[in-house]
């Protein structure tokens, strides 16, 4: 996470060196290039080169019948995941009391410590990057505009009001949430507003986690608003790029897909 406080481009990287690395990877084998057959688990492989105390076995834990993809969360806020609890307990008491931006004093975050830790350098976020890993930019933008999309935190991340009430949000290490951490993402915040009342608000499964997760229709309004703000692709053919993968169980092969 060093990366934050540079406001360096790195971690935007990550995925695309991956996919990269993936579709090369394809190639070379393609090619006839081998590899170690045991480059995770053998006596000299990665688990070997950066642990003591590895276990292979989870590498096939439930093969077959485990489907992780089921496991995994889909962001609703284009802001670090470690954001999201305190964002959706913060929105449940703008929902719930009629809360505007205008009426809050300051807001306490409950946190797990790798909350801290991962978002406590960019709390002064002066980027766009930053911004996003900054837990009082995001619940600003939240206060704002009750989301905290792509073209929430680049059109106005820095906006003055933004910036006013980033500073008055704090993170307090919870040890509920902490102890429920990684397991559970537990999201508590308290609003203080002007005329001096207190609203609590709580989630126990953000929203887009597995148990939670986001529906089809907002699956498909997230990947439309990801091309539009790119540029990637038209809405048409990011309309006809959802049907398909919505159907993806009955494609056969993986080329299918990109011939389409």
């Amino acid at each position: 996470w060093e990366f934050l406080r540079d406001a360096a481009d790195s971690k935007q990287l990550h995925t695309a060196h991956a996919s990269a690395t993936g579709l090369m990877s394809a190639y070379l084998a393609q090619a006839g290039f081998t590899g170690a057959q045991k480059i995770l688990e053998g006596v000299q492989g990665l688990a070997a080169g950066t642990s003591t105390d590895a276990n292979p076995e989870k590498l096939i834990d439930r093969l077959g019948s485990r489907w992780c993809l089921a496991e995994t969360s889909f962001k609703y806020h284009a802001s670090c995941r470690h954001t999201h609890p305190a964002a959706d307990a913060l929105l449940q008491v703008i929902q719930k009391h009629a809360v505007s931006m205008a009426d809050i004093d300051r807001i306490e975050t409950l946190v797990h410590q790798g909350a801290i830790d991962v978002l406590g350098p960019a709390s002064d976020a002066t980027t766009l990057h930053q911004s996003k890993f900054s837990m009082g930019t995001v619940l600003a933008l939240i206060c704002k505009f009750q989301f905290a999309g792509l073209d929430e935190f680049a059109k106005h991340f820095n906006d003055p009001e933004i910036c006013a009430l980033r500073n008055r949000v704090s993170m307090i290490l919870d040890p509920e949430v902490d102890k429920a951490y990684p397991q559970r993402w537990i999201g508590k915040v308290k609003v203080y507003l002007k005329n001096g009342q207190v609203y609590e608000g709580r989630v126990d499964e953000p929203k887009g986690d597995p148990g939670n997760t986001l529906t089809r229709a907002e699956i498909k309004d997230k990947a439309l608003r990801l091309a539009a703000f790119s540029g990637g692709a038209t809405e048409s053919e990011m309309h006809d790029a959802i049907a398909l993968l919505f159907d993806i169980r009955r494609v056969n092969t993986v080329p299918f897909i990109f011939s389409k």
